[in-house]
């Protein structure tokens, strides 16, 4: 098939000669995942207050974006939505593809992280916002303090893990003529022949982001979980405390009443 006899000397030659296109998977990344995370904010509150039209809007949206492929998504977006503005005159036909690739992810990360939201923020139990109203606190101050510390807490794995897929789908974005490392990868396998040296390659890099994407989770979960140990050993030294104080107590009423017999 034209290939040659695999070097490993080639692995470590086209892992530098990727790390220029790097910057286009990042840049994807980021701006994919910070404007999906405003969108899915924005879905999940109509289905978090059961505001009634609204909510079946995000649902539908929810629905379209993780029922259907990303690779059809861009393509729906790359050459449908160019089509759909001619029909009220306006062009977007020069448009740098970048742009359609990054909308693309940021509906479709946008549709994840609602459902993120709105797990994270059921999950937080209702009797403290009510306990925080008791209080005198009102919405927002029951929110900021109260459900969203334990909902950042709650959300942070389940968001790592999309993000982390995120990256892993920007690797279609070349099927757009995008230059990132998966189209520089497959511009030098096609170049070199050497398939298997430069798709190794690849796949160490993405592991290697993936790898240190999911260590920052994980210390920024480690974070805001910092309290909790500290809490829970507490809960237990009380519990400890007044199983002690009922043993002793039901120990003197039942001396007490032998005294008495």
């Amino acid at each position: 098939m034209g290939q040659h006899q695999f070097e490993i000397v080639y692995v470590f030659e086209y892992l530098y000669r990727l790390l220029p296109s790097l910057g286009i998977t990042l840049l994807i990344v980021g701006c994919s995942i910070s404007i999906g995370t405003a969108i899915g904010l924005l879905v999940a509150l109509p289905q978090l207050y059961r505001i009634p039209v609204l909510r079946r809007f995000s649902q539908v949206y929810v629905s379209f974006f993780r029922g259907t492929p990303i690779l059809i998504q861009l393509f729906l977006f790359y050459y449908g939505v160019p089509e759909v503005l001619k029909a009220v005159q306006l062009d977007v036909t020069r448009t740098p593809a970048l742009f359609f690739v990054i909308l693309t992810y940021s509906l479709h990360s946008g549709a994840y992280i609602s459902e993120v939201i709105r797990g994270a923020v059921t999950a937080v139990d209702r009797g403290q916002v009510e306990a925080a109203y008791a209080v005198g606190m009102n919405g927002f101050q029951a929110f900021s303090r109260i459900v969203l510390p334990q909902a950042m807490s709650i959300s942070i794995p389940v968001f790592g893990n999309v993000v982390i897929g995120n990256l892993k789908d920007t690797s279609l974005a070349f099927t757009l003529g995008i230059l990132d490392i998966s189209g520089k990868a497959k511009t030098i396998g096609a170049l070199s022949h050497r398939f298997i040296e430069i798709y190794l390659s690849l796949a160490v890099l993405y592991f290697i982001i993936s790898f240190a994407l999911q260590k920052l989770f994980d210390w920024i979960e480690k974070r805001l979980l910092r309290h909790e140990p500290a809490a829970a050993g507490l809960t237990k030294e009380t519990r400890a405390k007044r199983s002690v104080f009922r043993k002793n107590k039901a120990a003197a009423k039942w001396r007490s009443e032998e005294a008495r017999l």
